[in-house]
């Protein structure tokens, strides 16, 4: 069977659908490939950080985040209620390396928090929530999601890839790999994957279990590791200093989840059903160039790391809403291939310091004396105000900016998201995946620079609800600012760098 598309997306995890899903919006014809026959129910993530909600309340998905976020609540509330007499105080302003931070602790009336705009609310939901979403949500937009398809071969002839996969040939414009820490199409495609050995194993799990009832819930340090209970029901997760796990390939059982449960909390526990299970290392490595001729990575294909914070989904939905637009742009013809370019340029350095951050904490979870020295000296400071703020404040990913070349702070972070006059959001604007030009003050001369791209952005002239700064701004699709200015100078150089020419 042959068939032809612009692009084939391989992976139809939350990454992979994030991105056929930008693609498809912007009216590209996409196929995803997918090896698995169903979703995988496997626990991982269990939340989004500020950025990664933001961009789904851009594509009009913040009534699913709510719901599912309402629903994950519930659970948490009614085991915090089931714990109260032996968990204590409850934080609530997340963790580093299983340190908690204490949600008192933390200035939330620090600038860099405020107008994230409702979706900033709605980041408990988990991986598996996350995807079903993104699935929906493909499904309105058409896009096709073959399952049970692993791809064989491929190859980049420099106009185009041609892709073996089951019984289908296909020939696509550009292939991206969203196929996970262990993706076929990075390994095909020769991309070099540098980094560090594990030295950790990890345990997390979904269970059906007695005599835990005394565990404290949150994360915890003991003399042989770190564990975690909760925030949701029959949720466990170990961590063990000894090296990454011999088996990768088998199921976790509920001997083993036992036997580690035992090892790191003392405690002797009883697992009637693994409802999901997984291994996890501390394995850290990035590729250095996202692309390599017509074959381009994002999430975990790009870039592997230790679960600790949840950043490998928020990693790689930022690089799916970050690409998304700029390869269709390439492939309707409005932008040349050097806009792919600022794609790895501006993905590759928070790809960095997240695998920075998973090192650090790795590094504070070591049981010998010295890492436990300073790991005391690390959670006294985690409970001052300014350094709790500092940590909630990078947990959250609020202070990324992309190096767009500008001197102004604004430029190169997302915009921000506030009531607006007519009774809409900013955020509501960017529902179609185009740009957004924002003109609270309604310049004609602006509106006259605006209009020959009219069919690639949208104008938005109302006036806030609430006193705001006057300031125009242009707002790529990915809600990333890039250009502001109380004048209308230097706009149509960026239109022009970002959505092409005239």
């Amino acid at each position: 069977m042959n068939e032809t598309r612009d692009v084939v997306v391989v992976g139809a995890g939350p990454v992979g659908l994030m991105l056929a899903c930008e693609l498809r919006l912007a009216g590209v014809d996409v196929l995803v490939l997918e090896r698995l026959d169903a979703p995988d129910p496997t626990i991982k993530a269990g939340g989004i950080n500020a950025p990664v909600a933001q961009a789904l309340d851009r594509r009009g998905l913040i009534g699913e985040l709510r719901t599912a976020a309402e629903a994950t609540a519930a659970q948490m509330a009614a085991l915090f209620t089931r714990a109260a007499p032996a968990s204590g105080p409850k934080p609530a302003g997340g963790h580093f390396a299983g340190i908690m931070l204490r949600g008192d602790r933390i200035h939330h009336d620090d600038p860099v928090f405020a107008e994230l705009g409702p979706a900033a609310q709605y980041r408990f939901v988990d991986q598996q929530a996350i995807e079903a979403m993104l699935a929906r949500y493909a499904a309105d937009l058409g896009v096709p999601v073959r399952r049970g398809v692993e791809v064989g071969s491929f190859a980049d002839d420099g106009v185009g890839v041609t892709v073996e996969a089951g019984a289908h040939t296909i020939r696509a414009g550009w292939l991206v790999g969203c196929d996970g820490g262990r993706s076929t199409v990075r390994k095909l495609a020769g991309y070099e994957f540098p980094g560090l050995d594990p030295e950790i194993t990890g345990r997390q799990a979904r269970v059906e279990w007695t005599g835990a009832e005394q565990v404290p819930l949150g994360w915890h340090t003991t003399p042989t590791g770190i564990f975690a209970h909760g925030p949701v029901p029959g949720r466990l997760l170990t961590v063990e200093l000894d090296g990454p796990p011999a088996d990768r390939v088998n199921p976790v059982t509920a001997a083993e989840l036992e036997d580690s449960f035992e090892r790191v909390t003392g405690v002797k526990v009883q697992i009637s059903k693994v409802l999901s299970a997984t291994r996890f290392t501390d394995n850290t490595r990035q590729v250095p160039d996202y692309r390599r001729g017509r074959v381009l990575l994002a999430g975990d294909a790009a870039h592997v790391h230790s679960p600790f914070g949840g950043q490998g989904l928020n990693l790689g939905i930022g690089d799916a809403a970050n690409l998304g637009w700029k390869l269709a742009a390439v492939i309707r013809g409005r932008s040349p291939e050097a806009l792919l370019d600022t794609y790895s340029r501006e993905r590759h350095p928070v790809g960095a310091w997240v695998l920075d951050w998973t090192r650090a904490q790795v590094a504070l979870m070591r049981t010998d004396s010295r890492s436990r020295a300073l790991r005391a000296v690390v959670t006294e400071l985690l409970d001052t105000p300014d350094a709790a703020t500092l940590v909630a404040k990078k947990l959250a990913g609020v202070l990324h900016r992309y190096d767009l070349g500008s001197d102004d702070p604004r430029v190169g972070t997302a915009t921000p998201d506030f009531d607006l006059a007519d009774g809409t959001r900013l955020a509501e604007h960017f529902t179609t995946g185009k740009a957004v030009v924002y003109d609270p003050a309604d310049s004609p001369t602006l509106r006259a620079l605006t209009a020959p791209w009219s069919e690639h952005l949208e104008l938005v002239t109302t006036k806030p609800a609430q006193p705001h700064e006057d300031l125009a701004m242009f707002v790529r699709p990915d809600g990333i600012i890039a250009w502001t200015s109380a004048t209308p100078h230097g706009l149509d150089t960026a239109l022009t760098r970002w959505l092409g020419p005239a």
